[in-house]
């Protein structure tokens, strides 16, 4: 493991500390972790960054669906079928990435994203229409096909080939398409992203690219942040989930905005 301050090293575990808390709650914690990431180890290979994010990310995100299994209404074989789509999509996502660049990605995700918002400011009601029968309302078999090939693959592929705000456009995406509320679609999301993390992870691992002593310690913070996101989504409802999907989304426009302009 590279030399680390004992300063970068306590500013790292709370960032993976927030970072769990925001991927709990709405996903796109890595829109905080991974920058940390990049900003602490400035001398390590971007290869070894993105391995110790996957492996700090998939115990927080584990850690959280397993308390919104235990506490929400989730249907986990239907999850787990659009995870194992998801890790398929993201392998093949990530063999298509050296050919395109993320140049040409990022102003479309942008356009996308501030429809996402304004949608969601215009339509208070959305993930909120299924609290009350949200285990009552039937998904039909075309919607559910629909959510393993769209929702799973297509995400899938895109978090192979680029990547930010994969939890954020899951939870939208499975609201959409399944008429989950909003914790109910975080919680499914959650699941979907284990099968994604644990499948990169893996690769990581077997290329040697991850700092399994540093990932380890920030990996603690980030199963306390993500426990406690998890937790405080299920007490407060879909309407604090949609609070903190506002903030995610604007956060993430305005860092795809940087990255575009500044680069």
């Amino acid at each position: 493991m590279p030399e680390i301050t004992l300063t970068v090293l306590v500013l790292l575990c709370l960032a993976a500390a927030a970072a769990g808390w925001i991927d709990a709650v709405v996903g796109g914690g890595g829109l905080l972790l991974l920058p940390a990431l990049l900003l602490g180890l400035p001398h390590v290979p971007a290869a070894q960054v993105l391995g110790t994010n996957k492996a700090v990310a998939v115990v927080g995100t584990t850690g959280a669906a397993v308390t919104y299994v235990r506490r929400a209404p989730v249907d986990v074989r239907a999850a787990v079928r659009i995870g194992l789509m998801a890790l398929a999509g993201s392998m093949a996502g990530a063999f298509f990435a050296a050919g395109i660049s993320s140049d040409v990605l990022r102003p479309v995700i942008m356009v996308v994203l501030l429809a996402v918002a304004a949608f969601v400011l215009l339509r208070p009601s959305f993930g909120r229409a299924a609290d009350g029968d949200a285990t009552a309302r039937r998904v039909t078999r075309a919607r559910a096909v629909t959510a393993v090939v769209l929702v799973g693959g297509g995400i899938g592929f895109y978090d192979g080939l680029f990547g930010p705000g994969t939890g954020t456009f899951l939870v939208l995406a499975l609201t959409a398409v399944l008429h989950l509320d909003l914790v109910t679609a975080s919680a499914t999301a959650k699941i979907v992203n284990v099968c994604t993390n644990a499948g990169a992870l893996a690769m990581f691992a077997y290329q040697g690219t991850v700092l399994w002593q540093l990932a380890a310690l920030m990996a603690v913070f980030n199963l306390a942040g993500g426990l406690l996101g998890a937790r405080m989504a299920l007490s407060r409802g879909s309407g604090f989930v949609r609070g903190v999907l506002l903030v995610v989304v604007i956060s993430l426009v305005a860092k795809l905005g940087f990255d575009q302009w500044a680069g």
